[in-house]
Parts: C-alpha cells; structure tokens; sequence
C-alpha cells in the first residue's frame, strides 16, 4: 500500500489532530540581524485541509530565510511584513515526520518521512501545503533531506527551465560553492554539461568533489577575461556586470541571474535582473532571471536522483535549534560550503 493509498483510506482532518499545546521556536519580533532571534515557547500550529503537520528533525538554512530575518530589500517587506515578519518563525525548508494531515490531503500519512517547504520550519512543528511536499529519499539522512528543497529547485528550475541546458554545452557557475551552486554543479553534469565553478580558493576542492570540470578562483582569475566563453552561465553570487557576462557568452549564449546580495536597499540584485530581462530582446544573446519555487514534481525528481546517487547534499555544519542565532552569524559571514542544518528534534536516520 501506498502512502498515497493510506492517507486517503484514513485521512485525518485538521480538526481532530492533537498535537503538544506548545513547541519549541525560534522567533522573531522584527527584522534585524542574528540578534532579533530567540527560542520561545509558541502554541502548536493547526493545519488547513490541504496542509500536513510535520513533526520537524531538520530545517535547511536558505538565503531567503537570512533576508526574510534582514527585511531586505525593503520591497520584500510588502509581502512578509511592513513593521515586522507576518510570520514571527522563520525557516522554509524541512524535513520529518508527519503527524497529522487535513481532510483533503491523498499523498501522505501519519508516519510518513517527508521533505519540502514548510511555514516556519526552525521549529519542533511546522504546517506544510501537501503540494510542497514528497517522501524523503530513504539513503539520506533528515538532515541531508532538510538542505535540499529551496536551494535544489532553485538550481533544477535555473538550469532547465530557465538555461534551457543541453547536453555537451559548456556551463559556468558563479557562486558554486554555496547552496544553491553545490546542487547546479551537479544537477549541470548529470545533464552532460561541461562545467565551470567559479568560488574562493578555500572551496575549490568542495567543487572539485562534487563533479566539476574546471574550478576558477574570483580573486585571482577572470571568467570574462575572453578566453574562453560559454553556451549557459548560471549567476548566482557576486555581481557581475551585464556587460562582463555578455562577454563570456557565446553570440547566442544564455545568462541566468539568480542571486546576488548587493544593490539598493530598496529592490537589491532585483535590478539588474530586470535590467537583463529588459536588453535581452535586443541581442543575439539570451539574459533572463529565475525566481524559485517548490513543488512536489521538482520535489520528487530531485528525490530520484538522490536515490540513484546522481545528487548529493552538502552540510557544511549543523546547529541545534537553541543555537539558530549562530547560525545566522555563519551564514552571514559567507564562510559556509554548501548547506547549514538545524537539527531540532532527533530521529532514527537524522
């Protein structure tokens, strides 16, 4: 029997779940640095028809989650917030067990071992929609599964959707040593590119390990020295001109723009995003932008390959739930290779 199959058998509405009164939580009363975060004592979560209560072991620490934490760019806070987060708890990624589901929810069950996105993860409970949601890959561990969602879909969807990646293209990847490019240096070979990471000295043997042809380090190197020139470039970190990114294309090369944490305080990289979405009809190039979203197809595609071993998640540190501040701090410091885990609650496999 399915898990599919279970849950539709014996499902169980939000309104007969029992879950603790209270958790444990990191919460947020405003936006700032590492500092606004405390652990506190809230009231369990309640679940919606179509949301799942996941009993969370592991969180990933993601960059929308340090920005959401910032309230930065200012424009983000029309969304989560004016004066202060709508949602005191940060955190998106998870992963765990779930504990209860709602009346419309056919995928899961009690019991069920899941990763995805979730509405404040960095806490021992979280509510989770069912279609951002899959079963954890059974040769990983929960805190692996918890680094994987935002930061992998966000590679996955940049690479294809965006890149249009084909076999035997030469790929280069700006920032491949962090979460997001960890994930696009593997998900890029496994799709027969040639590929490039560009990161700091100190992490070239990271991208070296997870599969990539050539390693360039920014401070001492130049991918837009015209060299060389590639038929897709994935930028997810630093800021480089349009101008030095239409120099290492080809003539009808593909830029993706993903990232980038300098700019206003007001739209940040956002600009020039919308600067190359704005140039692109007017080039033999192609300059385009990706936003990453969740969803349980991406989800379970990406659960395949780490099944077949083809993808593997990289967890520079993990911090236990009291100590999410510090890990903030980290983050914030730009030293991290890979992924950072919250562990939260243990269980057999995390």
């Amino acid at each position: 029997m399915t898990a599919g199959q279970h849950a539709a058998e014996t499902p169980i509405s939000g309104g007969s779940q029992k879950p603790e009164v209270t958790m444990r939580a990191i919460v947020q009363e405003a936006y700032g640095s590492a500092d606004v975060l405390h652990l506190t004592q809230i009231p369990t979560p309640k679940i919606a028809e179509n949301e799942a209560l996941v009993r969370v072991h592991a969180a990933g620490l993601d960059r929308g989650t340090w920005h959401v934490t910032r309230g930065l760019p200012y424009a983000l806070r029309l969304a989560f917030g004016v004066r202060a987060p709508k949602n005191p708890v940060p955190g998106m990624d998870l992963a765990g067990t779930v504990t209860a589901v709602g009346a419309a929810v056919t995928r899961f069950a009690v019991g069920d071992e899941v990763f995805g996105v979730g509405k404040g993860s960095f806490a021992e409970y979280a509510t989770a929609r069912e279609s951002q949601l899959a079963l954890k890959p059974a040769n990983i561990s929960f805190k692996q599964a918890s680094v994987v969602p935002v930061s992998a879909c966000t590679a996955l969807q940049a690479l294809r959707a965006a890149g249009r990646i084909a076999p035997g293209q030469k790929v280069l990847i700006l920032g491949a040593s962090g979460g997001v490019g960890s994930y696009a240096v593997q998900l890029a070979k496994a799709a027969g590119a040639e590929v490039t990471g560009v990161c700091s000295a100190a992490k070239m043997d990271l991208v070296r390990s997870l599969g990539a042809d050539h390693v360039l380090d920014y401070t001492t190197q130049d991918f837009a020295d015209g060299t060389k020139h590639y038929d897709l470039i994935l930028d997810i970190a630093g800021n480089p001109t349009l101008a030095r990114l239409r120099k290492a294309l080809t003539p009808t090369g593909t830029a993706v723009i993903t990232g980038g944490e300098e700019g206003g305080s007001w739209t940040g990289s956002i600009d020039r995003q919308f600067r190359a979405l704005a140039l692109s009809p007017f080039i033999g190039q192609r300059l385009t932008m990706v936003i990453g979203t969740q969803g349980v197809a991406d989800l379970e595609y990406l659960a395949g390959l780490i099944d077949a071993g083809t993808l593997t998640p990289t967890v520079d540190r993990s911090y236990p739930l009291e100590q999410v501040p510090d890990a903030m701090r980290y983050f914030d410091a730009g030293k991290v290779r890979g992924k950072i885990a919250i562990t939260i609650q243990e269980a057999q496999g995390s």
